[in-house]
């Protein structure tokens, strides 16, 4: 599937600007949020602000951003269904092809010795699991990045097939996402399950 247009939200930016770059250069259009966009942009990477996509704000400190119909319609609908598409179109509902997501800190705030349940349940990422499932469950159509270090196979996989990548890569991607995930919801519930107060 070519990647036209990508999500790319990221806690821990490692690599994130070199690979929005190189996204650029090869004419995908990046919707961002946050500090990502922040950093994106002063680095010269052209992004849309994911409130200015969908038309609705962040709000709620941050904690509403990516959960919209028009993002989680854009990952999820069946790319070859007419049905999808009639859908789509009647709602103003573009595709979304490749999601580039690394969770909130929640490993590295448990571990601080003076965490608080509040800070601990601040860093619960709530959208980017959710953006995450949504796009390995679409793996078939939709690339999905939560490792930076899986950013140079994307690229590579891009630049030998015109901007595609193979439903392999997307699907090795996929079950990646469905481990990290697995893991991070059992690190919390295991935080919360030993927390003493």
């Amino acid at each position: 599937m070519k990647i036209r247009r990508a999500i790319v939200s990221v806690s821990e930016k490692m690599g994130v600007v070199e690979f929005a770059k190189a996204l650029e250069k090869m004419g995908v259009e990046i919707l961002s949020t946050g500090g990502t966009a922040r950093v994106l942009t002063e680095n010269g990477v052209k992004v849309v602000e994911v409130g200015q996509f969908t038309g609705f704000p962040e709000m709620l400190d941050g904690r509403v951003k990516t959960l919209h119909p028009k993002v989680h319609g854009g990952i999820l609908n069946v790319r070859d269904n007419p049905d999808h598409r009639k859908q789509m179109e009647a709602n103003g509902v573009v595709d979304i092809d490749l999601i580039v997501v690394n969770l909130y800190p929640f490993e590295g705030t448990i571990a601080k010795p003076d965490v608080t349940l509040a800070d601990a349940i601040e860093n619960i990422d709530i959208g980017g699991p959710t953006m995450l499932r949504s796009a390995a469950k679409n793996y078939k159509y939709v690339t999905v990045v939560t490792d930076h270090a899986d950013y140079s196979d994307v690229l590579e996989c891009m630049q030998a097939n015109d901007g595609a990548t193979t439903e392999e890569l997307r699907f090795k991607l996929a079950k990646k996402v469905f481990a990290r995930t697995a893991q991070y919801d059992t690190t919390i519930s295991g935080w919360l399950e030993a927390y003493k107060g």
